[in-house]
């Protein structure tokens, strides 16, 4: 850790942010904010220092919903939630339902990819062999706010993608990632935890095996002495945090190791093989708990502000034997109205409930790190069984820093279509993040009542 003279020169890693970082050998851990870091030579503006900064991500479900329980009314902390949404229950006080909103380019195109692949762009999809979309959301997000942060973005999955083509003939590239950084090329995903883990901390080297904390638990004593009490207990917390993620994902790191071999020998890309032959955890249940905690900790540290999290794929192949479902992912879909699939539903609400409630726990300021979040979860489709994209799910968790009011049910059902875009909705969260834009993928309006 730099010590106090240094850090009040070193306005790139404190300053108006109050943020600062340990190092250790081949390692960098960014802090949280922490107030009294301003005591130890910080300077800047103290308005700018009050305000955390805004977020924004993406949970993502393929292959729709149950449609029977996915449904709420009332507002606030008294909102009724459908069997569906019921994980959500901790945090409705702080949820947005939207319903009724719809992708206007994935009507008319065939099912699967092209109801896809442009559920964060709205742009027209090509078929064939060349690939043509366009940029997400959330890399429209990443180009305008990247260079406030470390890492622009971290786009995560928790399926590894699909080649191929689909029989509409559209490629299955369409149905393996939501973020796209061009019209023609997706971001990078990676699937691999202990790879996330690493990129999160900038682990490397000839250490990276041992553990970060290790590395830097001088660095991280001395800052402690320096800390008011409650900044004190709010490093314990993180520290222990982050040594909790570690410890789960060093088998996942000798997991990989072993993929790779096996890949090796076999001469083929590890990803080409299943799970977890390729060396993905087999447990989808901590495999995507652990994406859940490294966006949390990548927004709670600000190292990045913008994340995308492909729970499953399009077309999935997951199974969900701890919910005795018998069926994969798409399988399953294609009885949406089903118990099992009810409870598969469930299960993926839950991971938006559980990274809600992670952020929520993380003071910042006068609030916590989810108040100033905008958490998105959709899915591509309203119903598996008859491919319907006419309407999608969507659930917004988190108040942006105040521009964006929560605890309720907002329902577009029945307007115009003009009225009930999705890309309208990707206008007002943009709109609320400092970047204003004229048009995005199909609409020129922002959604009202947002």
């Amino acid at each position: 850790m730099k010590n106090a003279q240094t850090m009040g020169d070193d306005r790139s890693e404190i300053g108006a942010t109050r943020r600062a970082f340990l190092r250790g050998a081949g390692v960098t851990m960014a802090l949280p904010w922490l107030e009294s870091l301003s005591a130890l030579g910080a300077t800047g503006d103290t308005a700018a220092a009050a305000t955390p900064p805004k977020r924004f991500a993406v949970l993502f479900m393929g292959c729709g919903v149950n449609p029977d329980h996915w449904w709420a009314k009332g507002s606030g902390a008294s909102m009724e939630l459908g069997r569906c949404l019921e994980p959500l229950a901790p945090i409705r006080a702080k949820l947005n339902v939207v319903n009724g909103l719809f992708n206007r380019q994935a009507l008319g195109v065939g099912i699967h990819p092209g109801q896809t692949g442009n559920i964060l762009s709205g742009a027209a999809l090509q078929k064939g062999a060349e690939l043509k979309g366009g940029v997400s959301v959330d890399q429209v997000l990443a180009r305008h706010l990247g260079e406030e942060s470390a890492q622009p973005s971290m786009v995560l999955g928790c399926e590894q993608p699909i080649t191929g083509y689909h029989e509409t003939n559209f490629s299955m590239a369409y149905s393996s990632h939501i973020s796209w950084q061009s019209a023609t090329s997706p971001v990078p995903m990676e699937v691999y935890p202990s790879l996330a883990f690493d990129a999160l901390f900038d682990n490397r080297g000839s250490k990276r095996n041992q553990s970060i904390l290790d590395r830097v638990r001088d660095e991280a004593a001395g800052l402690s002495r320096s800390l008011a009490p409650g900044d004190r207990a709010r490093l314990d917390e993180y520290l222990t945090s982050v040594r909790e993620v570690e410890r789960r994902v060093v088998p996942m790191r000798r997991d990989k190791a072993a993929g790779d071999a096996r890949a090796a020998d076999r001469n083929r890309p590890a990803l080409t093989m299943p799970r977890p032959e390729n060396g993905l955890p087999e447990d989808i249940r901590e495999h995507m708990r652990l994406m859940c905690d490294l966006i949390a900790l990548g927004f709670q540290t600000d190292k990045t502000r913008i994340a995308t999290l492909l729970l499953c794929r399009d077309i999935s192949g997951l199974f969900y034997p701890f919910l005795d479902v018998t069926s994969a992912h798409h399988g399953a879909s294609h009885d949406d109205r089903s118990d099992g699939y009810l409870r598969v539903t469930q299960f993926y609400v839950s991971q938006l409930a559980y990274l809600a409630a992670k952020l929520d726990a993380m003071r910042e300021g006068e609030g916590t790190v989810l108040d100033s979040t905008c958490l998105l979860f959709t899915n591509s489709l309203w119903s598996g069984t008859k491919h319907d994209a006419t309407k999608v799910p969507v659930l917004l968790a988190g108040g942006l820093g105040g521009t964006l009011a929560t605890g309720r049910v907002l329902d577009y059902r029945g307007r115009p279509d003009p009225e009930r875009r999705l890309c309208s909705l990707y206008l007002g969260i943009m709109d609320r993040m400092g970047v204003k834009l004229d048009h995005f993928g199909d609409a020129r309006e922002r959604l009202a009542g947002l």
